[in-house]
């Protein structure tokens, strides 16, 4: 099927989907306020849902908001504006007890293993911290429950006694995995966590990501921008652009067949495995820069840089739309009066 055809294919409604959704975001805005009035649109009205057990890849450049929108979604920033439901429940409303309940559910692998772990603390107090704040276990129990985490992640016994600076930054990330892990979460966060390693170390990671998602049965968003490890470690990829979401679908579907310029662009750079593939990738470079999030381009806000942009670009956002079943994009190329 061309892409023109698979174009054509606009659908009235979403495509049914029987998998428990344990997380939604409709409509989320996180702006920061500077000085002189001026505002940061770091995420500007991004929705999606996040299926039971899959692995939900979010890829885009440097300052397109996907970390913004991790440390949103666990409440590290409040949001501006729209709405995240975590199980059902508003996470935004949450108080006491069922906000401890959250945090326990929902836990965070940071992107910097040499900046997440406090430096003064040895690593089986890091690990236990949130068996400490949550009440989980204590004396022998906490300290053998430590061990056990360290042996799961790769690490040994003797490790639990050291500090984070005695070790690589491999084995820092798998103490932040094994933090993460403690207090038995169901969603797990992943902001980056192998950006700060080496490429030798990064596919030890991931793989160890993938062991423990089917052994405890979590649920992962994977913030990245290595698209080859997106494809690899997601069942679904959400593309970003200067805040705003404008593509989605299942990771074979995306990569594929993307439908979006830009998802195109990004796709291009990939390397392909085998130099001598009959199938050759033509690459397509991206003129100018991304414009500020402070005062982002009228319109759709990639059109600035879009080899395929239109008059009706600089007028109006493009609407989010089910182009095929189960694939998203917001682009004015999909539109019924363009056919």
């Amino acid at each position: 099927m061309s892409k023109q055809e698979r174009a054509n294919q606009v659908t009235k409604a979403p495509a049914k989907n029987n998998r428990e959704v344990i997380l939604s975001v409709k409509g989320l805005k996180k702006h920061f306020h500077l000085g002189s009035g001026q505002v940061v649109k770091a995420v500007d009205g991004v929705s999606f849902d996040v299926y039971r057990g899959e692995t939900f890849g979010l890829v885009g450049e440097s300052g397109c908001g996907k970390s913004t929108i991790g440390r949103t979604l666990i409440r590290l920033y409040n949001a501006t504006e729209g709405s995240v439901t975590f199980k059902g429940d508003d996470i935004y409303q949450l108080k006491g007890k069922k906000l401890k309940e959250f945090n326990q559910k929902m836990q965070m692998i940071f992107q910097d293993p040499y900046a997440s772990l406090n430096p003064r603390m040895t690593v089986l107090n890091i690990v236990a911290e949130g068996l400490d704040i949550h009440g989980l276990a204590r004396g022998e129990e906490r300290r053998k429950r430590v061990i056990d985490l360290l042996k799961v992640v790769g690490l040994n016994a003797e490790h639990a006694n050291r500090f984070p600076h005695e070790f690589s930054g491999g084995q820092r990330q798998r103490i932040g995995i094994a933090r993460a892990l403690a207090v038995k979460p169901e969603f797990i966060i992943a902001d980056e966590p192998i950006s700060a390693l080496d490429v030798s170390i990064q596919a030890q990671v991931v793989n160890l990501l993938r062991k423990l998602q089917k052994e405890h049965g979590l649920t992962y968003l994977f913030i990245a921008h290595d698209l080859s490890m997106v494809k690899y470690i997601s069942d679904r990829v959400g593309v970003m652009y200067l805040g705003n979401m404008v593509e989605l679908a299942n990771s074979e579907e995306l990569y594929g067949h993307p439908l979006h310029p830009y998802t195109e662009a990004l796709l291009s750079a990939v390397p392909i495995p085998d130099p001598d593939a009959s199938k050759k990738r033509e690459r397509i470079i991206l003129e100018g820069d991304v414009p500020s999030p402070i005062n982002p381009p009228s319109g759709c806000r990639f059109r600035t840089r879009c080899p395929k942009v239109m008059e009706l670009c600089a007028i109006a956002a493009p609407e989010w739309k089910e182009v095929v079943p189960n694939h998203w994009v917001a682009c004015h190329l999909y539109d019924k009066e363009q056919k």
